[in-house]
């Protein structure tokens, strides 16, 4: 068994926004040299998930907008007496959740036609970071 470890930095643009990442994470595998095995992508923030979804910017609005009517953007989260404005920002990352894990075959990822791999950002305008963990043979 081996494994590779990699992290992709990016500073998103937005306080909430998708960004795309899976040529990143084919890259890594492919670097790792495993054929066989399985990558875990982790946002390493609390404030923001890593998910796998449809690429295309209408589904984005809408995932978007199905999290801030279950978890809106509002002043009066308990959270904020620690003098943040983000409480909204960690309910929605419970809903997505912080990370996936994805098949690796053949030396690449095994997806679906229509998957890809996304940070979603809830908190943004500034650095983070992604881990992604290849662990196989």
């Amino acid at each position: 068994m081996k494994t590779h470890t990699a992290y992709i930095s990016l500073h998103t643009k937005k306080r909430r926004e998708f960004v795309p990442l899976t040529q990143q994470v084919e890259q890594i595998i492919r670097e790792s040299g495993i054929q066989d095995g399985l990558a875990l992508v982790t946002s390493m923030h609390i404030t923001a998930a890593v998910i796998i979804n449809d690429y295309e910017s209408g589904l984005w609005q809408d995932i978007m907008q199905w999290l801030e009517d279950i978890a809106p953007a509002k002043p009066d989260y308990l959270h904020h007496r620690t003098g943040e404005d983000n409480a909204d920002a960690h309910l929605k990352q419970l809903l997505l959740h912080n990370q996936v894990v994805v098949p690796i075959t053949n030396g690449e990822f095994d997806s679906g036609p229509w998957e890809q791999i996304f940070y979603v950002e809830f908190d943004g305008m500034r650095d983070k970071r992604v881990l992604v963990k290849v662990i196989g043979e």
